[in-house]
């Protein structure tokens, strides 16, 4: 039925599908870019390290719960349809977004802001985990089986684009308001700014027809009585749910979260980049790879999905450890000579008390100019001791700008990782729409894309740095997470996947 809709059709359904998965996207993924102060706002001010972790781990719930808005909202899909089902997802994902915008500071209302948070990153989670599979499973069901690669590709930018959005988006903002401003208040607007583009694609989608596969199998009769049942007790099914986690989309997530939002927070956090530099690297690799999604797509469908997929975790596993060791080389800082210094500026000193003693902390901020062009910040703060005098602290050296060439070979870095990222991600969706029986895809599906997305995926960042800030770590201790679930990713799908293409998914 599918391939005889008109042109026209097929890319409606894209452009209205795919603008409510970027938006929904979007809305997730600006939580992520701006952990570092959503951690000041969220918990007390002597938090310190604690801060980002923590609000990497409310990040990371969102992901987790993923898998049960597949489940909820899969069935849903399954039973009433595919259009009513992500209409919901995308007003609840508006909402929640819209709302975290508005919560007050920890300094208003104390832990109650965290968990408030929290709330509405469950509440985000549950509605993406049940977006993608719709999204997904409505264009597969509208597209020519020979081209079902290439037109479900559309969807599969909408991710990275969504994250491009955020980052834009943020940007701008702060650029706008300056960065004290930025980080006291204007941190709410890109959140806030959310609810806008809600409303359009809510318009749209509104009038959007029901999948023709859908719509066919509720006219005859046969819809699911109970998609869960049908997906997880049938002994083959199953196994094939089984089958694309471990065989694919668990690789596949680590590749993806990797590439884009661990290779952020590494520049940012670990390698302490300018926060423009490290956002300005981000949005140029993601615009010169984002065609690729469409490229790997189209190219599945000549040659299959498998070793697309399976050759770009290869690539992850043996190139992350390298990339990031010349993360950390082209921004150490420490040792430069005197004569590649350009100017230096020493910033007034400040001093603030240490609660409940008589010693205060002293804070000597100086910006360095190299001649090469870039800069940092150097900071020391010292204790001020009543009864020891001066304790000196170690120097940090952040808020670092690279010079042209390295920002130029950063971004090729970042590039190659989103590379791969499109290569993993370009072909994922018609694979695993192949996989299932329409009257149980929405739900089958679901599951393992969000668990291996969600969960192994979505927990990239938290885990990695978790294991870096272990005694005795180093900064690329935390690459082992992604690399290991990558490898085992790899081997499975080597062993027990077939390299599927042109499949029939008319049942």
């Amino acid at each position: 039925m599918s391939e005889t809709l008109p042109k026209n059709n097929i890319f409606k359904v894209i452009g209205a599908s795919s603008l409510g998965t970027l938006i929904e996207w979007y809305d997730f993924y600006i939580f992520g870019s701006l952990a570092v102060i959503i951690g000041h706002q969220l918990f007390p001010e002597d938090a310190g390290a604690s801060a980002l972790i923590n609000t990497l781990a409310i990040f990371a719930a969102g992901f987790i719960v993923r898998p049960f808005g597949a489940l909820v909202f899969g069935r849903l899909g399954d039973l009433i349809g595919r259009k009513y089902t992500f209409l919901l997802t995308l007003v609840l994902m508006g909402g929640s977004t819209f709302l975290i915008g508005l919560i007050p500071s920890y300094k208003s209302i104390g832990y109650a802001a965290p968990i408030l948070v929290l709330i509405l990153r469950l509440i985000q989670g549950l509605a993406l985990g049940g977006e993608y599979g719709g999204a997904a499973t409505y264009v597969a069901e509208h597209a020519p089986k020979n081209r079902r690669g290439f037109f479900t590709s559309w969807i599969q930018t909408t991710a990275t684009l969504g994250l491009f959005l955020s980052l834009g988006v943020i940007v701008i903002t702060k650029n706008i308001l300056g960065a004290d401003a930025f980080g006291d208040w204007g941190w709410r607007i890109p959140f806030l700014l959310s609810i806008v583009l809600v409303v359009v694609s809510i318009y749209i989608r509104m009038k959007m027809h029901e999948s023709p596969m859908f719509s066919k199998l509720k006219a005859e009769g046969n819809i699911s009585k109970n998609p869960l049942k049908e997906s997880f007790n049938n002994k083959a099914n199953f196994k094939m749910v089984l089958l694309a986690l471990f065989g694919a989309t668990m690789g596949q997530g680590v590749i993806w979260y990797t590439g884009q939002f661990y290779a952020q927070s590494f520049l940012e956090n670990t390698c302490k980049l300018d926060f423009n530099d490290s956002r300005y690297i981000l949005l140029w690799g993601i615009a010169f790879a984002t065609p690729f999604f469409v490229i790997f797509g189209a190219w599945s469908d000549k040659v299959g999905r498998k070793w697309i997929m399976l050759s770009g975790m290869l690539l992850g596993i043996i190139f992350y450890r390298p990339i990031y060791q010349m993360f950390l080389d082209d921004t150490d800082f420490s040792k430069i000579e005197q004569n590649d210094v350009s100017s230096t500026t020493a910033m007034p000193a400040t001093a603030v008390l240490i609660p409940n003693t008589p010693d205060s902390l002293r804070t000597i901020s100086t910006k360095v100019i190299l001649k090469n062009g870039a800069s940092f910040n150097k900071i020391q703060t010292d204790t001020i001791s009543v009864s020891k005098g001066v304790l000196p602290a170690k120097e940090i050296l952040k808020d670092k700008v690279l010079p042209t060439p390295i920002f130029w070979k950063f971004v090729g870095l970042i590039f190659f990782q989103i590379l791969l990222v499109t290569m993993v991600y370009g072909p994922i969706a018609a694979f695993l729409v192949e996989l299932f029986p329409t009257k149980i895809r929405y739900t089958s599906m679901s599951l393992p894309y969000h668990i291996g997305n969600g969960v192994f995926g979505g927990l990239v960042p938290f885990i990695a740095t978790l294991i870096a800030s272990f005694a005795g770590s180093t900064p690329l201790s935390g690459l082992w997470y992604p690399i290991g679930i990558a490898a085992l990713s790899l081997i499975i799908g080597t062993i027990y996947l077939s390299n599927k293409r042109d499949e029939s998914i008319n049942d």
